[in-house]
Order: structure tokens, then C-alpha cells, then sequence
């Protein structure tokens, strides 16, 4: 992937819908492209970053420790969905581990520009936490269904009745 890709990517993802083309520009300077193979962690649970993932190519599983469960896949995401999304807020502690399902390209941006593009540019801040947030909006909606999902197939038919 190059930066024609990248700027693919990005006008594809909800994260470029309403943004101008010098942002766009500046976005596509500012990723770094990063591959991954089958299996690779891009980050573990409980670690620290400040870098903000948008997909590009590939699959990454989410996955949590659960206590008497152990690990518990919650997510499957895949091109132009993001990844570590705690960066853009600051609090730069993962709540998931991500691993590569197959051969991944990921574009990493550095949190703490985004953040501070956002606060020099309120126009942008604000477009671009509108569409981080509906986003985020459409991964907690498919991360609930995947709970159901998994919930549901612990009860018994005679627990579904209750």
C-alpha cells in the first residue's frame, strides 16, 4: 500500500465523509502503514499506546480476558474500521488485544496529533469526533449483538423461556 491507498482507504472509512481535501491530505501524510501476519498481536490488553489504527486491508480480532471465561473473542473488524480508539481520547490504555486473522494492513496515526489537530482546528475537531463517535456508535451496536450471541449460546432453551 502507498499513499494512493491510504487516501483510498481514508475516503472510504466514516472518519473522511465530511472532511475538506487539505485534511484529507494531512491525514494521508501523517499514517504510517503497518502489515501484519496471520496471528501477529498489533496490541495486547492493558498495554499502553497512543496509536490510533484504521484498517486497510485484512481482519483483526478483538479479543478480552473475561474472568471464569477466559479469553472471549468480541469483535471481528475488518477495512476501514478502526482500531485502539482510546488514543483519539487520551486514555491510551488498550481494553482489548487485537490479532491479525489474516494478513493485515493497518494505518497507524499518532494519537496525540489527532488530539491536538482537533483542539488547534475546532472545524475538523469537530468532524472528526462526529464521525468517531457514530463510529464508535456502529462498533458498540455490533460488539452487543456479538455478546448476545455469545450469552445466548450458554442458556439452556429452558433459560431462554425465563
Amino acid at each position: 500500500m502507498n499513499d494512493i491507498d491510504l487516501r483510498r482507504t481514508l475516503e472510504s472509512s466514516p472518519f473522511a465523509a465530511e472532511l475538506s481535501p487539505e485534511w484529507l491530505r494531512r491525514l494521508v501524510d501523517a499514517g504510517v502503514l503497518r502489515r501484519f501476519a496471520p496471528g501477529a498481536v498489533l496490541f495486547r490488553e492493558g498495554d499502553r499506546s497512543d496509536a490510533f489504527y484504521l484498517v486497510g486491508f485484512g481482519h483483526v480480532a478483538l479479543d478480552m480476558t473475561v474472568p471464569a471465561r477466559g479469553t472471549t473473542r468480541l469483535l471481528t473488524v475488518g477495512p476501514c474500521e478502526m482500531l485502539a480508539w482510546s488514543a483519539l481520547l487520551g486514555s491510551a490504555r488498550m481494553t482489548a488485544t487485537a490479532t491479525a486473522v489474516d494478513d493485515v494492513e493497518v494505518f497507524e496515526f499518532s494519537g496525540a496529533k489527532l488530539r491536538e489537530w482537533c483542539e488547534a482546528d475546532p472545524s475538523f475537531g469537530y468532524r472528526w469526533m462526529r464521525q468517531f463517535s457514530t463510529a464508535l456508535a456502529a462498533r458498540l451496536l455490533a460488539t452487543r449483538l456479538q455478546l448476545l450471541d455469545l450469552f445466548t449460546a450458554d442458556a439452556g432453551p429452558r433459560d431462554l423461556l425465563k
